[in-house]
C-alpha cells in the first residue's frame, strides 16, 4: 500500500495494446472500404495481390502467406477462378500439389486497381515521415517476431 498518496508508476503495456488494437482496427476498416470499391473482399484481394507480386504459388502456400485456413483458401480460389482472375495448374512432378496463377484478366485488374490501393495505404501512413515509418516497422517487429511459432 502506498502511504504517501503518490500515484504509482503505471506500466504502459496495456495502453500500448489498446492503442495498437484500435489503430489496427481503424487501418483494417479503411483498407476493407477501399478493397470493396473494386468488387472484391479482402481475402480475394490478398490472394490476387500475392499472385500479382510473387507469381505462381502452390495453393497450400497461399494460406500460409495470407493467414487463411485451407478450407477458406479453396473457397476463395474457387470464387476467383469463376471470375477468371486466376487458374489452377497441377504440378507435373507432384500430383498432390496444385498451383494457382493469375490470369491476364486478373493481371489487368490488378494493374488497374493496385496503384490506387497503394495510394490509400500511403495516405493512411502520411502522418509519419520516412524515419518514423522505419521506426514503426522496427518496433512492431521487435514485439511480434518473438511471438511467432
Amino acid at each position: 500500500m502506498n502511504t504517501n498518496n503518490e500515484i504509482p508508476e503505471r506500466d504502459p503495456s496495456l495502453k500500448a495494446l489498446i492503442v495498437l488494437s484500435r489503430t489496427q482496427h481503424a487501418v483494417e476498416e479503411k483498407i476493407k472500404e477501399d478493397i470493396k470499391t473494386y468488387g472484391l473482399n479482402p481475402t480475394e484481394f490478398g490472394v490476387l495481390e500475392l499472385l500479382y507480386h510473387k507469381g505462381r504459388q502452390p495453393i497450400q502456400r497461399i494460406g500460409e502467406k495470407i493467414l487463411l485456413s485451407s478450407g477458406s483458401i479453396t473457397y476463395v480460389v474457387d470464387k476467383l477462378e469463376t471470375k477468371n482472375y486466376l487458374i489452377r495448374k497441377p504440378c507435373p512432378k507432384d500430383r498432390r500439389v496444385t498451383y494457382t496463377e493469375i490470369t491476364n484478366e486478373g493481371k489487368e485488374l490488378m494493374d488497374k486497381i493496385f496503384p490506387a490501393h497503394k495510394k490509400v495505404i500511403q495516405e493512411i501512413f502520411s502522418t509519419l515521415d520516412h524515419k518514423e515509418k522505419e521506426l514503426l516497422i522496427n518496433l512492431l517487429k521487435r514485439v511480434g517476431l518473438p511471438l511467432r511459432p
